[in-house]
């Protein structure tokens, strides 16, 4: 058991501590889902690496014919489901196929993140962190806590939360109200410049129209005109 001050470790560290390849992709990791540190890989790789080795083992005793390996697998797909990191109907070969973003994607931060909760996973870790994040209407304040598929559909601000306020600059710019009238005017501009384009068209023809029918008139009344003799006299 040990001591209670001083807790067992509960990740495995790499072999080797310089390695490019390791360490470039955990970079892209920390990037990726906005980790604190490179432990919160191996936390989750050392748990991935327990679900496969028990898939290995459960594989074997199948083989063997053991009666407890039937309910052990089915207990270790359950939980798997239940944690929505395996799709409904699994097998262990499916297990065998998981990697480390299988686990990294259903912590509380980055289910956080993909509910539109906050702008970025560093902004979803504050949130969390700083007490405004419920589930179920409970507070949770531990950014790697393992969301079940239940949970999901429940995880939203706490209710005593300044962050419930649709106006907070904190939230993500698509919990605004203003956001879906802007696209609409946006949108409306450029009908009302089609259509009035053709009436611009038209208003120059109806000018060159009106000089043409004036001319005809003028042409018309000269020619009704009696002639004029020398002297002033008019022809009867």
């Amino acid at each position: 058991m040990g001591k209670p001050k001083f807790s067992r470790k509960k990740y495995d560290t790499p072999s080797h501590p310089w390695q490019a390849d390791r360490i470039q992709a955990e970079n892209e990791l920390i990037q990726k889902y906005g980790l604190k540190n490179k432990r919160e890989i191996w936390k989750a790789e050392t748990a991935l690496k327990r679900y496969r080795g028990q898939a290995r083992e459960l594989l074997a005793k199948i083989r063997v014919g053991d009666p407890q390996t039937k309910k052990e697998s089915d207990q270790l797909l359950t939980r798997l489901t239940r944690l929505n990191i395996l799709p409904p109907n699994p097998t262990l070969d499916d297990v065998l196929a998981l990697n480390t973003e299988s686990i990294l994607s259903r912590r509380l931060q980055t289910v956080t993140y993909l509910k539109g909760l906050a702008s970025t996973p560093t902004q979803a870790r504050q949130l969390i962190s700083h007490g405004h994040i419920a589930i179920n209407g409970r507070k949770v304040t531990v950014p790697s806590y393992m969301v079940a598929k239940e949970e999901e559909s429940n995880i939203g601000y706490l209710v005593s939360s300044p962050m419930n306020d649709a106006t907070h600059p904190a939230r993500p710019k698509a919990d605004f109200k203003s956001a879906p009238i802007k696209k609409e005017v946006a949108a409306e501009k450029p009908k009302e410049q089609k259509t009035e384009q053709p009436t611009e068209k038209t208003q120059p023809e109806k000018v060159v129209e009106k000089p043409e029918e004036v001319k005809e008139e003028k042409t018309v009344v000269e020619d009704n005109k009696p002639e004029v003799k020398e002297g002033g006299k008019q022809d009867e």
